[in-house]
């Protein structure tokens, strides 16, 4: 070989090594970060133009995909959107996944390690892939009676089985379609989103579960009475405890009076069942000061306080905030103060007392299934916590029992039905630090009392006007805690 040809041929060789490390460059080295580059069309149509499975209640495809003649191939399409877009979220070819569409992201496109088989299987035969099935634990007519009953109240609604952790509703109110995210048009979706980000009503806040936490009020009072109780074997329904008109809260001057400025029974004691089912203050103050703030922290934490859970959503811990001193105890001891909690939080709270002192953990997708149907995986209930003995749990049964007989309660009755439950009414601040924004209302409960089946919380934020009346927990969530716990038992409320 002459010189020209070597040279010619070293040349040809160096270029060809220069193409093979280019090549591999590309394909190995940078392929994740290509990939995921937002400006790589080719993602957004491969992740958008999956026939995406079904999201399912009770049988019917509550979310699916539909072909469409677009680049996209698919439209995610919602049926009764704003109803249970709290728990579906949107799938967006602009702004991604939110809700059961992102926390099952994986198995509803079809990526998922657990369908492996029905991959291999569409390799071999050629078939077009398509994503599982997510099956949720919503039951359709109590989050429908969940959603007619908030109807244009801020606010939402949690239903849980006790017996299995099951969610039967998750509603936040007011809501958004996801369908108008779902489009291909984005300018269009777009427009959508920004309308929705500005929103005073923030629809897209999970009230039910994320981002905002509320201050309980007086539904806190049963942690107060779980811990009071397993501390002292010998308080009964029947025990006179402290209950002045009004009580100064240690190395302070400020004083915290009963609801209303009412007098909880004669004006120095009452029973427990009456300060409970009339929601005294001052006894509850009193009875956390006598307990310490360790003992409400750890019963508030036995109830799932501070837990980071995901039912597969992601939950905001709920939480009691510093307890500085003795001031700060009893504010905390009636839901006031630091406290915030997500409504999930104080329906697992009443959960717990209906199951016998024992917390099942939350959950929403009861089976995943594959493209034809075959169940890849299926929920088991589980135990979270047992944070009160079965002793304490039925005492606290007949304490909530009389909230709704002859309490606070009287409107979540529901005819031929005992049920249990508390009411609340908390202070919420201020909006802008000028104006005191309306209260909080809340009821939480279970029912039947004596063979609970639905454990409920609701939430109605800023509620109503004091000076309107009619804007406590009672009058305003007791309501609607009735027409879920009905619908739940297939009851008329």
């Amino acid at each position: 070989m002459n010189a020209a040809l070597r040279r010619v041929s070293a040349v040809v060789i160096a270029m060809f090594l220069v193409l093979m490390a280019a090549v591999t460059s590309v394909q190995f080295f940078q392929a994740s970060s290509l990939n995921g580059d937002p400006r790589n069309v080719r993602n957004t149509y491969r992740e958008n133009g999956r026939d995406r499975g079904p999201i399912v209640v009770a049988g019917a495809e509550i979310a699916f995909s539909q072909p469409v003649d677009d680049p996209y191939k698919f439209l995610r399409t919602y049926t009764q959107g704003p109803l249970y877009a709290p728990v579906t979220g949107y799938s967006s070819v602009v702004f991604g996944q939110s809700g059961i569409e992102l926390a099952e992201n994986s198995v509803l496109n079809g990526t998922s390690p657990s369908l492996w088989q029905q991959r291999l299987g569409d390799l071999v035969t050629g078939r077009q892939p398509q994503g599982g099935a997510v099956e949720l634990t919503i039951d359709p007519a109590v989050q429908q009676a969940a959603y007619d009953a908030l109807g244009d109240h801020e606010g939402a609604v949690v239903a849980l089985d006790p017996r299995t952790g099951e969610v039967l509703a998750l509603v936040s109110t007011p809501g958004f379609d996801p369908n108008v995210l779902a489009g291909h048009d984005t300018a269009a979706v777009n427009a959508a989103w920004q309308q929705l980000l500005n929103d005073p009503g923030k629809p897209l806040a999970n009230r039910a579960i994320a981002g905002d936490t509320y201050a309980p009020g007086s539904t806190f009072k049963l942690i107060d009475v779980a811990a009071a109780l397993s501390a002292d074997a010998a308080l009964t329904p029947d025990t006179r405890i402290s209950a002045p008109d009004s009580i100064t809260l240690p190395g302070s001057t400020a004083t915290i009076a009963n609801p209303a400025g009412e007098r909880c029974d004669d004006g120095e004691t009452a029973t427990l069942a009456t300060a409970f089912a009339k929601s005294c203050n001052t006894p509850f103050v009193q009875m956390a000061l006598d307990l310490g703030a360790d003992a409400i922290r750890d019963q508030a934490d036995a109830f799932g306080f501070g837990d980071q859970l995901a039912i597969p959503l992601t939950v905001t811990p709920s939480r009691l905030g510093p307890i500085a001193d003795e001031a700060a105890l009893g504010q905390t001891a009636i839901g006031q103060r630091d406290v915030r909690v997500t409504p999930l939080q104080m329906a697992m709270v009443s959960s717990a007392i209906a199951n016998d002192g024992v917390l099942m953990r939350p959950y929403l997708v009861a089976t995943t299934r594959d493209a034809n149907l075959t169940v890849v995986s299926k929920t088991s209930p589980s135990e979270l916590s047992t944070p009160i003995t079965p002793e304490v749990a039925a005492t606290m049964t007949q304490l909530m029992e009389g909230v709704v007989t002859s309490g606070t309660g009287r409107r979540a009755q529901i005819s031929g039905v005992q049920v249990a439950g508390k009411t609340g009414t908390a202070e919420s601040g201020f909006d802008d630090g000028t104006a005191r924004s309306n209260p909080h209302a809340w009821f939480t409960g279970f029912a039947p009392a004596d063979d609970p089946q639905v454990a409920v919380a609701v939430l109605v934020v800023n509620g109503a006007d004091p000076a309107a009346g009619d804007y406590t927990g009672g009058a305003l969530a007791a309501p609607i805690a009735r027409s879920v716990m009905a619908a739940a038992l297939g009851s008329g409320s």
